[in-house]
Order: C-alpha cells, then structure tokens, then sequence
C-alpha cells in the first residue's frame, strides 16, 4: 500500500476577472487565495492543498471529495424561489429545488442545495415511539460540522458576556476536581436571557467546542411526546448519559416552553416534566462534571422553583450589541466569505442600534444573495450596503405588522 499526499480540502469558490488568481474556502469555515497555476481551476473545483519539500501546490481532486453538510427538518413554507425548514426549534431558508416536497414533510436538506429528497409525508418526531431505546440520546448530541474549528473569536462582540460564561461554565468543567477539594460547591444550572437572535445558542456551542464537553441540545417542545411518561423517561436518559461523558453540558433551549410556572390550569404533561427536570437536577452525583444551561427571552414565565440554590441560581444576560460591538460582529461575519476590498463595517454599525447579532449577520447573507444574483462569487461593497437596505426594510415592515396585532 502507498500513501499518497496529505493537506487540507479546499473548495474553489470565485476565480477573478483577469484569471489570475483563485479564492477558495477550507472545510474549517476560513477562506484565502492562490495565484492561478498552469492549470485552470473552475468555482466549484475541489482542490487538496499540500506541501512537498517546502512548496505549496493544489492538486486537483474529485468533486464528491468534498461533502456537503446535509440535516433534516420539517417543511414549513414552499415558494417558487424558496423554503423553510424548521430544525429542532431553528427555521432554515433554503432555496427551493425540483424535488417533490410539500409543507409538513420531513425531509433532508443542504444550506446550499435545498431539499435533497423526501423522508416522510408527515412531520416526525424523535420521540414518537411508544418506547425509547438508549440511541435516542444521541439524536440530541451536537457536533460542529467536520473540520470546524469555533472559537470565543468567532462570537464578535459582549465581551463581558464571553467572559462570564467561561468563568462559570467552562472552567468548571475543565476543573472540577481541583474546585471539590477546595470545597466549592459545584455549579449545576447557569440560565441565558435575552432577547431572541442575541447568541445564547451560538456560545454554549463555542464553550462546549473549547472545552471538549459533549453537547447534548434540547429544543424546549422536542422533549414532549404523545405517550405518558415517555418525556420524563427522555430526560433521564439524557442526564444519565451526560453524567458518563467525561464533562458535558445539557442545553435547553426555549426553557420557558418546558418549565413554565406552575399553576391550576397547567397541563398533566408539563408538570410532570417540570417535577422531573427538578428532581434531576437535584440529583445530580458529586463526580458528575456536568453543566445545564438554559436559554430563555421569557424569563418572567420560568417556574420559580427552577431559579433556587442548587439549580439555575446563576444567571448571564445577553444584551443587544453596542456601536462598538456591532462593528466587532460584523466583521468577524465577514471574515468567513469572500469579500473585495474593506467592507464599511463601520457605517453600518452606527445605522444598526437594537440589532440582535442574528440580524447582523443576516445583513451578509442579504449580500452574498445580491453578488450571486449578479453572476459573482465576491461580495462588494455596494451588495453589502443593499443587504443592510434589505434587512432595514424587513426590519420595518415587521415592526408595523407587530403595531397593528399581526404578531407579537
């Protein structure tokens, strides 16, 4: 057997105009560049970097090298020219494609390419059987696409924020025996508020990815299921499987949609799962290095049993950027995609007060959107100006439906 070269996976994603250089992207997220070599390259080329007695060359290799990351979901919205998906508790748009989907399908899906085919006529959940087996846990557990590297760098922005959540969640984890004999108590619960698209999710990923720890998701309505008994069941099952892991972190997103404060008019079923999921918490072993978060924007509807000692009794708020913050997310965004030129990140962090970083980031998507449409694989500045004019109208047009009752 003879092994051949080694290096990193590239993708060509624009060649320019005079056709002497080609830009490409690494499986890890970060883009670069290399002078156009006797061989021609094409977009979507897929090219293996690597280097040979101290000199750097591109060897051409095939397309289905290079894997795309596909998920699935359940369809939400069909147009002629898009889609949406929900995931979890996430809404993906995708463009639409000429596979034969209808809303409500479970279907699996690219970012890039849309829906690839249909799975199911119905919407599925992972817990709609009458009985779980020990697998059903690891439909929960995230990893970050293969090759990606997340770092507090790529957050952008709320430093204090960043610095708070490693202080209590990942140095926890990372030291939990030296913490024991010193005789701390251990940090069980550490609850995410904030506004929706304010990046709760993005850095528990961050600090699960930096840490090591596995990352077991739970978006708030996954957990019900039809048969009784059957979401305590799923919850237990989670933590004991966390309480293996070397150190891992259980995420619920949309707390408030699992735990809502207790009354006469609650649902049997929500009960039972907020009983549950306090008494799991409270059971929690000495040994287990274990941390649960929990993200909210609806603090005030949290049962008030969840937020005492020994549970979720610290808290972190996630605000709306800051000028300077803005202008900081804006350009970690731009960092990951193929730009000409300095973009005004600048200008339009002082036109943006009240954005979340959710609909920052959406200002680029808007522009790589108008240079694709414009038969580029770079995006200018103007394609960045008119995504923030894009994403200002939407802004605006959804403020005066919410005025007029059309939405919360």
């Amino acid at each position: 057997m003879q092994l051949g070269s080694t290096g990193q996976l590239a993708k060509v994603t624009a060649v320019s105009e005079d056709g002497h250089r080609v830009y490409f992207d690494l499986r890890s997220g970060l883009s670069g560049w290399l002078d156009q070599p006797d061989e021609d390259y094409e977009t979507g080329d897929v090219l293996l970097l690597v280097t040979e007695d101290g000199r750097q060359k591109a060897e051409k290799t095939p397309k289905n090298a290079w894997p795309d990351q596909e998920w699935i979901g359940v369809v939400r919205l069909k147009s002629e020219t898009y889609t949406v998906i929900t995931v979890g508790s996430q809404h993906r748009k995708v463009p639409t494609t000429d596979v034969n989907y209808e809303v409500g399908n479970t279907v699996e899906a690219g970012d890039l390419q849309g829906v690839v085919r249909v799975l199911s006529k119905t919407p599925i959940s992972l817990i709609d059987l009458p009985s779980l087996d020990e697998s059903v846990t690891d439909e929960f557990l995230w990893k970050p696409p293969q090759g990606t590297q997340l770092g507090f760098e790529d957050f952008g922005g709320l430093h204090e924020v960043v610095s708070r959540a490693h202080e209590l969640i990942e140095v926890p984890l990372q030291n939990r025996e030296a913490l024991s004999k010193i005789g701390a108590r251990p940090i069980k619960g550490v609850l995410f508020t904030g506004k929706p698209g304010t990046g709760k999710t993005f850095l528990a990923q961050i600090i699960a990815h930096q840490s090591g720890a596995d990352f077991y998701k739970i978006s708030g309505p996954e957990i019900f299921s039809k048969w009784v008994g059957q979401s305590e069941e799923l919850l237990r099952k989670l933590f004991d499987k966390a309480a293996d892991s070397d150190k891992a972190i259980i995420f619920f997103d949309e707390i408030d949609s699992v735990a809502a404060q207790r009354d006469d008019e609650s649902h049997e079923s929500s009960t039972r799962v907020v009983a549950q999921l306090l008494t799991l918490m409270d059971g929690f072993s000495s040994k287990a290095n274990v941390v649960v978060i929990a993200a909210t924007n609806r603090r005030q509807d949290l049962d008030v049993a969840l937020l005492r000692p020994g549970r979720f009794d610290w808290e972190i708020h996630f605000p709306y950027p800051d000028q300077s913050d803005r202008e900081e997310i804006l350009t970690t965004a731009a960092r990951r995609l193929n730009t000409r030129n300095p973009l005004p990140h600048g200008a339009i962090a002082t036109k943006t007060e009240g954005w979340s970083a959710a609909e920052l980031a959406a200002i680029l998507t808007e522009a790589a959107l108008l240079a694709v449409d414009d038969g580029r694989r770079v995006i200018y500045e103007e394609d960045y100006i008119g995504g923030y004019q894009r994403r200002a109208r939407y802004r605006e047009l959804s403020r005066e439906i919410r005025q007029s009752g059309g939405g919360e």
